[in-house]
């Protein structure tokens, strides 16, 4: 049973609080409970990303994220009762209570059990010349430039190993053979690495169709450019809960109008706004995909954009997980300057 006491808040906390207390838990879950310690909902790292999809304020009321009727189980109801439920529901956390509604304990559904992120493919997009970059990338491919002492793709792979994940495709055109040279077969990293060639180009989802097999569940895409603290495991929570054909990590990106903003209506001017900042939800590069999408592929050229829209015309639910962690896509030497001063302190060195 989980130390429920270390996610445990007050009906008065600010979503900010939240979410600190799920990163400090390490749980996906903080549990909300009044003065008597009777448990009033559950927030889940889920709900939270939802709430930021709806642009919820951070320093509002806990309740604006809350789960009033979270799933629980009696204490005398016992641990493998819990465990049953919890396998049914496809959740993974059930909160614990006592014949008053007293929260008593937590019990948790091995994540990586339930992910099985062991068998979960990631495919690595990582064929571009990052042409951006010249003339560092005119002898090293960009995904191999090296950002806090190691290649950047390693660091990515590091990334997902740490989180179980053990199957690996390197999606590769531009000097591929660096590639092959630098990491062989994923041995010395513990996991199996395999390469897909791009003869030609194929955009950012193309390559799928290289895949030497369709996959048997979930799998996550990613370009292999990026530098993100993200716990892919969230998204595959996140993904499944939802029964989602593809989810799509997406960013929030302010931009401040350069110009006054003319606000009419008709021909009526009704207010000028001076300047005003603007925000919206980008692409963050990072998708997971179930392999009924390998269906939608059209055997060559393919960008991520179109095969979900293909996804959300026929009918198949598509799904945006925000992304409220570190995340940096390194596409210009600015970016790659920032990525090496930024790498000790999100990473630890």
């Amino acid at each position: 049973m989980a130390d429920f006491k270390k996610v445990t808040v007050g009906l008065d906390s600010a979503v900010l609080d939240v979410i600190q207390t799920i990163e400090r838990g390490a749980i996906q879950i903080a549990l909300v409970v009044d003065a008597e310690g009777v448990l009033l909902g559950t927030v889940t790292d889920g709900d939270i990303r939802r709430g930021l999809l709806r642009g919820i304020d951070l320093h509002g009321p806990v309740a604006s994220v809350l789960q009033t009727k979270p799933r629980t189980i009696r204490v005398e109801e016992g641990k493998e009762a819990a465990y049953r439920l919890m396998r049914r529901l496809e959740i993974h956390h059930m909160p614990v209570v006592d014949g008053a509604g007293r929260l008593v304990g937590l019990e948790l559904l091995d994540d990586l059990v339930k992910l099985n992120a062991q068998d979960t493919w990631v495919v690595l997009m990582a064929g571009g010349k990052g042409t951006r970059l010249m003339p560092l990338t005119a002898s090293t491919p960009k995904p191999l430039l090296s950002v806090g002492g190691k290649p950047l793709i390693e660091t990515i792979i590091g990334n997902f190993i740490d989180q179980g994940f053990q199957r690996f495709f390197l999606s590769l055109n531009y000097k591929a053979e660096m590639f092959r040279a630098h990491f062989g077969d994923g041995s010395r990293l513990g996991v199996s690495i395999e390469y897909l060639h791009e003869a030609e180009a194929l955009g950012t989802a193309g390559a799928l169709s290289l895949l030497p097999a369709r996959p048997t569940g979930s799998m996550i895409v990613m370009n292999g450019d990026l530098l993100t603290a993200i716990d892919f495991r969230n998204l595959l929570i996140f993904h499944r809960e939802h029964k989602a054909a593809a989810t799509m990590c997406v960013r929030e990106y302010s931009f401040q109008v350069p110009y006054g903003v003319v606000e009419i209506d008709g021909p009526r001017l009704m207010g000028i706004v001076e300047k005003p900042v603007r925000s919206c939800f980008v692409s963050a590069g990072i998708y997971s995909l179930e392999p009924e999408m390998m269906d939608l592929l059209p055997g060559g050229y393919c960008d991520m954009p179109d095969l979900f829209e293909a996804a959300r015309t026929s009918g198949r639910e598509t799904l945006a997980f925000p992304v409220r962690e570190y995340w940096l896509d390194i596409g210009r030497v600015a970016d790659l300057e920032r990525a090496r001063t930024e790498f000790d302190q999100v990473f630890g060195g």
